[in-house]
């Protein structure tokens, strides 16, 4: 049981990139794109032949996520330039990337299960300076048996993941991350002051589907291969992660609310490792699960929505009736 949390919450700091990533587009910029799925696999594809070529891990996932910035910003293209609308645009581009990742690739899939990844030396690291063993001692102290088979997948990805979300914060406060957050809420009003709104949304794309790509290049290194199939379904993940995040911790401010994104993808992977373990439910019922967790965390807030408002009409109606009575 503990050892498939832990692979869950390891997957979810993972994906809690490519969430993060979603949140920009649907959330900041209010810009549906559905590059996502195919992005998420060119990141993937670009990181697998590289490191098959003899190129440092490192540098390999940091092409990857140059390969979906660039994708991302063709779907920006498409949108500001072609003047096609915003969701035909992410089709469009995500139909195209799974010709491209086909070419990229060479074949429906690469094995880089006996290549040199970039967790490997971070593991070698964390069993070297003796964390592994400090950590499974403290297991051991709270009454837990069963070990992880390495903690450097997980120790990486919380610097990480919380590197980009303390950059994302940032970057959505200059100048160009409010004058993105300002054509979310208000295309019009920003252009009306001279903004360029059609560069802004190329690059706020971009770096969504940047972020994607290098979540794929992650998954990859981590599943020791890359698929052609592996990002169906990417995008539905991510608003999931985005919904079940902003419903339980909140979306105030932008520090908040990029807090919530990981959480929510930790927590998502969570919930389909906790049903994937009940006996009638196969892995082929991960994508129905999805849906049901994605309907589930839409419609649940309006209905609790629903009765609040239904109680504090009562409550006024209650403090209104007695006024009423004395004033007669």
């Amino acid at each position: 049981m503990f050892i498939s949390l832990f692979g869950a919450v390891e997957s979810g700091l993972i994906y809690a990139i490519m969430a993060l990533g979603v949140y920009l587009t649907f959330r900041i910029l209010d810009f549906p794109d559905l590059t996502v799925d195919g992005s998420f696999v060119t990141g993937g594809a670009v990181v697998a032949l590289s490191i098959m070529n003899g190129v440092s891990p490192i540098i390999a996932t940091i092409l990857a996520a140059a390969a979906g910035f660039i994708a991302g910003c063709f779907t920006g293209l498409l949108h500001t330039k072609g003047k096609i609308n915003a969701l035909l645009s992410g089709i469009l581009m995500m139909t195209a990337l799974y010709s491209i990742n086909l070419r990229i690739m060479g074949q429906p899939n690469l094995s880089i299960i006996n290549e040199n990844v970039v967790f490997d030396s971070i593991n070698s690291l964390i069993e070297n300076t003796g964390i592994t063993t400090l950590l499974n001692n403290l297991l051991a102290v709270v009454g837990i048996e069963q070990f992880p088979p390495t903690w450097g997948i997980v120790i990486l990805m919380v610097v990480v993941t919380l590197m980009i979300k303390v950059l994302t914060d940032f970057y959505l406060k200059t100048e160009v991350g409010l004058a993105l957050q300002a054509i979310g809420d208000n295309k019009q009003m920003i252009r009306s002051l001279s903004a360029n709104t059609d560069s802004l949304t190329i690059i706020g794309v971009g770096i969504s589907n940047g972020m994607v790509a290098l979540a794929g290049a992650l998954i990859a290194q981590q599943g020791g291969f890359a698929d052609v199939g592996m990002g169906i379904g990417m995008i539905v993940i991510g608003l999931a992660s985005v919904i079940i995040g902003e419903a339980l911790f909140g979306k105030k401010t932008v520090a908040r609310a990029t807090f919530a994104v990981i959480g929510g993808a930790i927590i998502y992977r969570i919930i389909v490792t906790m049903a994937l373990r009940i006996d009638f439910m196969d892995t082929g019922d991960m994508k129905l699960m999805t849906a049901l967790i994605v309907i589930l965390s839409l419609v649940t807030p309006k209905i609790l929505q629903a009765r609040k408002e239904k109680k504090r009409r009562l409550l006024k109606q209650r403090q209104l009736y007695p006024l009423k009575k004395e004033v007669s």
